[in-house]
């Protein structure tokens, strides 16, 4: 995934392990709203976490290492697959939000 750093890109997400009861997505979404992403996030059935985050390929990569290494204090994550990812021309979101 290389390419111009500064550029509007969008990836779906979905982080595996102990992530569901200890507040992942209210974190998520105030680290992505710190790091100007849109998108959302939400709590699988299968006790996942999935999500689409668009923003500048800087902030992404910030936001991605946070889905892959740290999370919600609480939260043990084993690992944090990634798919369609694109460059985009503008952002389908204009904030981010917890879907339910």
């Amino acid at each position: 995934m290389g390419g111009d750093r500064g550029g509007l890109a969008s990836v779906e997400f979905e982080v595996f392990g102990e992530v569901q009861g200890c507040f992942f997505t209210k974190y998520c979404k105030q680290t992505a709203e710190e790091l100007r992403i849109g998108g959302w996030v939400k709590n699988t059935k299968n006790g996942t976490i999935v999500g689409r985050i668009q923003g500048t390929r800087e902030n992404l990569d910030k936001m991605i290492d946070w889905l892959s290494t740290k999370g919600s204090p609480d939260s043990k994550i084993e690992r944090c697959q990634l798919s369609n990812f694109e460059y985009i021309a503008r952002l389908a979101f204009n904030n981010f939000s917890i879907r339910f």
